[in-house]
């Protein structure tokens, strides 16, 4: 429509890269402007990799651009549509809906006339919901653009299963240390002079960008006005800057991520692993009740009856929490998880729960046997209710032996203890209780 601004701007009409004002932010300014200039994505761009391999096609199917903060997804989705000389149709999922979405398939259909296939480029696309995201399946599939969705979540958990059946994921790594190397390496020539820092400095501002390429080249705008002499060092630089909050989504795959990693680094006995990732959650900001719970449920399922004294443990510190708050309580969390991660280790008990679960639901309208049943009237007792049972108190070892499984379904062993803590006593007994069980058999038998 006459008058109507232009949804997509110059990189609508022009694959080619617009020019960069001289006063844009360094991290654009520095923004790659061929694929040899990314860094850090090697495995990603790699010529056997999916990705590759349609690049030497020049023929770009539909990806999903998988990776961290400031790993260079949209980057990347400017360069391959520059690559395979296609138009760049781009969206922000944040800022964007169903009627954006109709206006760029009804330009993408106008360059379909003339032979070219626009890519569509939806940042953070795991924020569209799914009627959003239904509504992109028509037109991928019909081939009228070539979709590239950047999204810093697990698709598994943020995209539509339908929409990434239909798209390659391609997964960007968090920028290592030799990556963020070469960025502050060509921020520096960029400004034409060296940041003022100290080696042991220079060091960790790379560890203060946490894998963060924008984040890096901002704090470097940040320092780059410094006079020359002094350089700082550490102390100096963390007065500068602050430090940057972990990368953590309470509801998404950080959170999965990092619990997984605490609660089988406890299971694996390794408390100093253990201490780290309950850190990283508490600095993330988790909900230490949460914690809490989740360090009962690694007392019960990988300590159990090995050692029946980390429960009552890890109900204590979740105690000691609620008493206290942050942060003194959350020491009482950081000692129990040194309990568990030292305590013997069995899951005897979570894997007899499992096993009696599944007996029950496979049994579970048999009756108990009649004689451990109660007669509490005429009629129960003529039914034959309680006969024949054995008061065990007044067996000899206070062990009858009799059969408590149901009738018809033969005696099962769900709980085998391990060798492991209290667990070995555990064991003996049971082995003591079968041969007293087989002897009261045998003697009832002869009788």
């Amino acid at each position: 429509m006459a008058g109507e601004p232009d949804l997509f701007g110059t990189e609508a009409r022009e694959p080619a890269a617009a020019p960069v004002p001289a006063d844009a932010p360094l991290a654009e300014r520095l923004r790659p402007k061929s694929l040899a200039e990314v860094v850090g994505q090697g495995a990603a761009l790699a010529a056997d990799s999916p990705l590759g391999r349609m690049l030497q096609a020049k023929k770009l199917g539909s990806l999903i651009l998988w990776g961290p903060p400031g790993c260079g997804k949209t980057t990347l989705a400017r360069l391959l549509a520059r690559e395979v000389g296609e138009t760049l149709l781009p969206l922000s999922a944040v800022m964007s809906g169903v009627a954006e979405l109709r206006k760029a398939f009804e330009a993408a259909r106008k360059f379909a006339k003339s032979g070219r296939r626009p890519v569509l480029f939806i940042d953070e696309i795991h924020r569209y919901n799914r009627a959003q995201q239904d509504g992109l399946l028509h037109e991928v599939e019909a081939g009228t653009v070539s979709l590239i969705g950047a999204t810093t979540e697990n698709p598994s958990f943020a995209l539509n299963p339908a929409l990434i059946s239909r798209c390659h994921v391609v997964v960007l790594d968090r920028l290592d240390e030799a990556a963020l190397g070469q960025l502050l390496a060509r921020a520096e020539r960029a400004l034409g002079h060296g940041l003022p820092l100290e080696e042991a400095a220079r060091q960790r501002l790379l560890e203060l960008a946490d894998g963060d390429g924008r984040y890096l080249l901002n704090m470097v705008e940040s320092l780059a006005d410094l006079p020359a002499e002094p350089p700082l060092d550490v102390e100096q630089l963390g007065h500068l800057l602050a430090r940057r909050l972990p990368v953590y989504d309470k509801q998404q795959e950080a959170h999965y991520n990092l619990i997984s990693a605490l609660h089988k680094s406890v299971r694996g006995s390794d408390p100093d692993a253990a201490l780290y990732w309950l850190c990283r959650m508490l600095q993330a900001g988790e909900d230490p009740r949460y914690l809490a719970r989740r360090l009962i449920r690694m007392a019960n399922e990988d300590v159990g009856l090995a050692q029946p004294e980390a429960m009552v443990q890890a109900v204590h510190a979740a105690e000691v929490y609620e008493r206290l708050g942050s942060p003194e309580g959350e020491l009482a969390l950081a000692q129990v998880t040194v309990h568990l991660a030292l305590a013997p280790k069995s899951n005897a008990l979570y894997r007899a729960y499992g096993a009696a679960r599944a007996a029950a639901e496979e049994h579970g309208s048999l009756m108990p046997p009649a004689h451990i049943l109660n007669a509490p009237t005429r009629l129960m007792k003529q039914l034959g209710y309680g006969a024949g049972y054995d008061y065990d108190h007044d067996a000899p070892d206070r062990f009858s032996g009799q059969n408590y499984f149901p009738d018809g379904m033969a005696r099962q062993r769900f709980y085998a203890p391990t060798d492991e803590g209290l667990e070995k006593r555990l064991k003996e007994k049971l082995e003591w209780l079968d041969q007293l069980r087989r002897q009261r058999r045998n003697e009832d038998k002869a009788e």
